[in-house]
């Protein structure tokens, strides 16, 4: 029998959490989203996702194989913006390719409000 003492910090809760799941952080890809927003290639980082990062590998969901190939191309520089991370900062990148319904598949309207 435990005694209840009222409801746990959320923080604490969270990490309980981030326990249980092996080599994923699921408190950090809030931060590499944030980083990937505010200084990523304004084009990759307005089409292409994080999802997670799992074993310092960041992984980006991309709408087509040209996404993953610049990633694939620019990974040194893309890797050097989460150098902040510290010790946790990813280290690779891999893509994958957005199913077809995934809005991030939906073709670029740069000419928005057009009738």
């Amino acid at each position: 029998m435990t005694r209840f003492d009222g409801p746990l910090p959320l923080s604490e809760s969270l990490d309980a959490v981030a326990r249980r799941i092996q080599r994923v952080d699921l408190r950090e890809i809030d931060r590499v989203r944030a980083i990937w927003r505010d200084h990523a290639d304004p084009v990759l980082a307005g089409r292409c996702r994080p999802e997670v990062v799992k074993d310092r590998v960041l992984i980006v969901t991309v709408p087509s194989n040209a996404f993953a190939a610049r990633i694939t191309a620019d990974r040194v520089a893309i890797l050097a913006l989460f150098d902040e991370l510290g010790p946790g900062a990813p280290t690779a990148i891999r893509t994958v390719i957005a199913p077809p319904d995934d809005p991030l598949r939906a073709p670029s309207n740069p000419v928005t409000g057009a009738g």
